[in-house]
């Protein structure tokens, strides 16, 4: 039996990386998946990719996370699906290097508005769309817990959504729904690379972290969508408030 057999789920920044491979595997286990995603052109081509593997399984709405125009927008097209929602992984974010000396408001407004008035109003928006026993899902990072130098801005708004987790599973168990995320150690996707100026900075950032691992790796966006699949599935139906560290164990020694 597929986990999510005609279920409906929302997968933000859904068009690369984890929050790709975790649409891919949502539809693989039969959830019909609407992504979101900034770029029409990756947008598209994500849906495609996610068609490939179940025709017409896939929604595609331009929108960007931190824009409320754009978030009322991609609500009243899954309202008109006439579904609810049964999944929403908040899953868009973003972040880039930034000493303590160097810090601008610019940065931190910007960095904060995504990861963290993104997925306050992705959640508060779904609220009237949630289907009962539908199951939110927060996509965090290790370095809510670990020291990250001049990653201190990114490592605070995922702190923030540490504590989103909690009260709004709290908040919310009345209606049923359950509020739980996954966080990340360093996973080999697009955005991981980008954090470095160029092809040579980045070899040298992915095999810096891939050593600080202690299973000695990187993660793949597929493991980190396992985890995620299965806080949104069945599997996972007494637990709410809860964070899963899907790190090579980084977080744990």
């Amino acid at each position: 039996m597929e986990q999510l057999q005609d279920k409906t789920a929302l997968v933000t920044g859904g068009t690369s990386g984890i929050g790709l491979a975790v649409a891919h595997r949502f539809v693989e286990q039969g959830a019909h998946v609407v992504v979101t995603g900034r770029r029409q052109e990756a947008l598209d081509a994500a849906v495609a990719a996610l068609g490939a593997v179940r025709p017409g399984s896939a929604t595609g709405v331009r929108a960007d996370v931190a824009d409320l125009a754009d978030l009322d927008r991609l609500y009243a097209v899954v309202a008109e699906r006439g579904h609810g929602l049964d999944v929403v992984v908040a899953n868009a974010g973003g972040g880039e290097f930034a000493a303590l000396a160097d810090i601008t408001w610019e940065h931190y407004e910007s960095t904060f508005a995504t990861n963290v008035g993104g997925t306050l109003f992705t959640v508060q928006k779904a609220l009237p769309l949630l289907n009962p026993g539908a199951s939110v899902v927060l996509t965090g990072s290790n370095v809510d817990v670990k020291a990250s130098p001049s990653f201190s801005v990114y490592a605070a708004t995922k702190a923030a959504l540490r504590s989103f987790t909690r009260s709004w599973a709290a908040e919310l168990a009345g209606r049923g729904v359950r509020v739980n995320s996954v966080a990340p150690g360093p996973i080999g996707t697009p955005g991981l690379s980008g954090l470095a100026p160029d092809a040579a900075g980045a070899e040298q950032l992915l095999d810096g972290l891939a050593a600080g691992v202690p299973m000695g790796r990187l993660g793949r966006p597929e493991e980190i969508a396992d985890a995620v699949l299965f806080l949104a599935g069945p599997g996972s139906s007494y637990m709410t408030g809860a964070e899963i560290y899907v790190d090579g164990g980084t977080s744990q020694f």
